[in-house]
C-alpha cells in the first residue's frame, strides 16, 4: 500500500521533517507530493485522496469544521514559522511592522492569516493600510514552491515584500534585494508565536497502527536532523535546485532547536483562540478532539 503524504511547499525548511521522514526511509512505502495551497492540501486529506499532510495547524479548519474528522499527530516544529521580507530599497527596519504601510505584500492562503492578525494587533489595518494578496502568476495547484517565486517576484519588482518560508527569505536576503523585518518564530511576541505551527495531520479515522507509524517516522526524522543537519543536503540535492540544495542544511540547523513533536494544551488553546478570532472555529473544542492520542 502506498502511503500518500503531501505538503503545500517543498523547497523550504517549513515541513522538512515530513520530507525527511519519507526520504530517509522512516515511513516505508510513502510517496511525497506537493500540493499548493495548504487549504487545498487539507481538502484532499478530507476527501481521502491523501493519508497525511504536513501543514499549518490552524489551516486544518478550512477543510474540517470545528476539528471534526481530523487529528494533529505531532508538531513538525514549534511556533509560527514564516518570515516578513520587505524590499531593501524601501529601507525597512527589523521589527518595524509600520514599514509595510502602503506596500504590496505577497502571501499564500493559510499563512496570510498569521500576517493579517499580527498586523491588526499592531494597529495596522491589513485591508486598508497595505495590499496583501497572492504573488502574481502563482496559482492553486502549482508545483513550484511559494517562497522561491515570492523572492523572484520581489526581485522583479512585482511586489514590495512577502510573508513566506525560510528558504524564500534566505534567497531574498542573500541577494540583497530583501531585508528581514520579522522572523515570527524567533522574534515574534508570545501571542503571535502561538497562532499556529507546522503539524503532521491525519484524518480521525486513520488506522491507529498507520498513524503511530507515521508519527514515529516524523519523530525519527526530527532526531536525525537534530543530530546531523547535514543529512538535509542529500535530500535537497534530490528534490531542490542546486542553489537551494546548498542552503538547506544551514536552515535546518537553525530550525533544529524547535524540532519538538509535542503538542501542549497551551499551544492548542492559543491556536484555537487565533482560529476563533479568524472565524474559522465556531465553538470551544477539547484538546482531546484536536490531538491524536494512540
Amino acid at each position: 500500500m502506498t502511503v500518500r503524504v503531501a505538503i503545500p511547499d517543498l523547497i523550504s525548511p517549513s515541513y522538512f521533517p515530513a520530507i525527511a521522514a519519507v526520504e530517509l526511509g522512516f515511513l516505508p512505502e510513502a510517496k511525497l507530493e506537493l500540493l499548493y495551497p495548504v487549504t487545498k492540501t487539507y481538502e484532499e486529506l478530507r476527501e481521502g485522496r491523501l493519508d497525511f499532510v504536513g501543514g499549518a495547524s490552524h489551516a486544518v479548519l478550512y477543510a474540517f469544521k470545528d476539528w471534526q474528522g481530523a487529528k494533529l499527530l505531532c508538531a513538525l516544529a514549534q511556533h509560527m514559522y514564516w518570515f516578513l521580507i520587505v524590499r531593501s530599497d524601501r529601507n525597512p527596519r527589523k521589527g518595524d511592522l509600520e514599514s509595510v504601510r502602503g506596500l504590496r505584500i505577497g502571501a499564500a492562503p493559510g499563512p496570510v492569516d498569521g500576517l493579517k492578525q499580527m498586523l491588526k494587533v499592531a494597529g495596522i489595518d491589513p485591508d486598508k493600510d497595505l495590499k496583501i494578496g497572492p504573488v502574481p502568476g502563482f496559482t492553486v495547484g502549482q508545483t513550484a514552491s511559494f517562497g522561491l517565486l515570492a523572492a523572484k517576484a520581489l526581485e522583479e519588482g512585482k511586489i514590495d515584500g512577502f510573508w513566506a518560508n525560510g528558504m524564500g527569505a534566505e534567497v531574498a536576503v542573500k541577494s540583497g534585494v530583501g531585508t528581514l523585518v520579522l522572523d515570527a518564530r524567533r522574534d515574534g511576541k508570545p501571542e503571535t508565536k502561538g497562532y499556529t505551527f507546522p503539524a503532521f495531520v491525519c484524518r480521525a479515522d486513520t488506522d491507529p497502527k498507520l498513524a503511530k507509524a507515521a508519527r514515529d517516522a516524523v519523530i525519527s526524522a526530527q532526531k536525525a536532523l537534530r543530530e546531523d543537519p547535514g543529512r538535509a543536503t542529500a535530500i535537497g540535492r534530490k528534490l531542490f535546485p542546486a542553489a537551494e540544495a546548498a542552503m538547506i542544511a544551514e536552515l535546518i540547523r537553525r530550525d533544529a532547536p524547535f524540532y519538538d513533536p509535542g503538542i501542549s494544551k497551551a499551544s492548542v488553546e492559543s491556536m484555537n483562540r487565533f482560529a476563533r478570532d479568524l472565524g474559522l472555529l465556531s465553538k470551544d473544542v477539547k484538546y482531546e478532539d484536536v490531538v491524536w492520542n494512540g
